[in-house]
């Protein structure tokens, strides 16, 4: 598995496909981090899928191999993380028998030919079986193996691989058969929440509720708001009209202070003009620029691009998701 473009997959499927790929993508890749000594991150990411949809957790674990992994997996930890309280419980020693014998279990030489043709099953029944060399690694206890067959495999059934308990023990203390390393795990769950938090954005309320949850996760305090004869005279100094919505902003807190990946906002005084374009943020890569009537509020990447919002109030509430996400 080439983890860069799997993540890139998954955030694209997140961002846009329809509710089942949405939860199966988010299924997967929780197993996956479990799988990978992540079991935190895998927690994480769950929650915040929780959180977002208002799904029930059931269409996580929609199928016996996928309830067994996250079963062996939680026994494995020694701890059941709340969130899969709503799983029902399961026999384990029950479960460990019906998945060693699905491991085991020969596959047909013509299973898959014949796909949704009514024949199928009967067809691929009377050809002669065959191990499964993946399943076969897990039954076998062979990690290494196991990560060298599915090397190549867009999304690897780590279903299957958590699912088998003699191995689930290894998988929790990080021995990571798919070679993931130890920082991706954690670079996977932020952005694959950022995505959900992208498509399911929380009402992040009045300006002062808004202005107030950004500085609560920075660790900040914001400042006292503008006057509106400091936001007059402004204006007037740059001579243009500043958009609706920024106004409200400066009515709340008159700029913010910088943190690790957000530039300082400017206090009104500060603001400064480059022909049609309003520099809010020092450095000057948070800009409102006017276009036939209609304000934008734009950031300046030079190594990603830049990106335009359709107000201000829809940047920071991006700066907010992307906050909620790493926290």
């Amino acid at each position: 598995m080439e983890r860069d473009e799997y993540l890139e997959a998954a955030v694209r499927d997140v961002l846009t496909g329809d509710e089942a790929t949405v939860d199966r993508r988010v299924g997967h890749a929780a197993l996956l981090l479990a799988t990978a000594g992540a079991p935190e991150e895998a927690d994480r990411l769950v929650t915040q899928w929780q959180q977002v949809t208002e799904r029930p957790v059931t269409r996580l674990a929609d199928d016996a191999v996928r309830a067994r992994a996250w079963a062996m997996l939680a026994e494995a930890r020694g701890v059941r993380p709340q969130w899969a309280d709503a799983l029902s419980p399961l026999d384990l020693d029950a479960e460990e028998q019906a998945h060693q014998a699905l491991l085991t279990r020969r596959v047909s030489e013509l299973e898959g030919v014949f796909d949704g043709s009514p024949v199928a099953g009967v067809v691929a029944g009377l050809a002669p079986g065959r191990p499964d060399p993946v399943r076969t690694a897990l039954a076998e206890g062979d990690l290494e193996g196991w990560g060298a067959l599915v090397a190549g495999h867009p999304s690897p059934d780590v279903a299957a691989l958590g699912a088998t308990r003699p191995l689930a023990a290894r998988l929790v203390a990080g021995t990571d058969p798919l070679g993931l390393g130890p920082e991706w795990p954690e670079q996977c769950a932020a952005a694959l929440v950022a995505a959900l938090r992208e498509r399911y954005p929380a009402d992040a309320g009045s300006w002062p509720e808004l202005v107030a949850a950004v500085v609560r996760l920075r660790g900040q305090q914001a400042p006292s708001p503008a006057s509106e004869s400091d936001i007059a005279a402004t204006e007037t100094r740059l001579g243009t009209t500043l958009p609706a919505d920024y106004r409200e902003f400066l009515r709340t807190a008159d700029g913010l202070p910088a943190d690790v990946v957000f530039p300082r906002l400017l206090p009104a005084r500060e603001l400064r003009a480059d022909g049609p374009v309003v520099i809010v943020s020092e450095p000057a890569v948070v800009l409102l620029t006017a276009t036939g009537g209609q304000w934008r509020a734009v950031e300046v990447d030079a190594v990603f691009g830049s990106t335009a919002h359709p107000t201000f109030r829809a940047l920071l509430e991006h700066h907010l998701r992307l906050l909620e996400a790493a926290g």
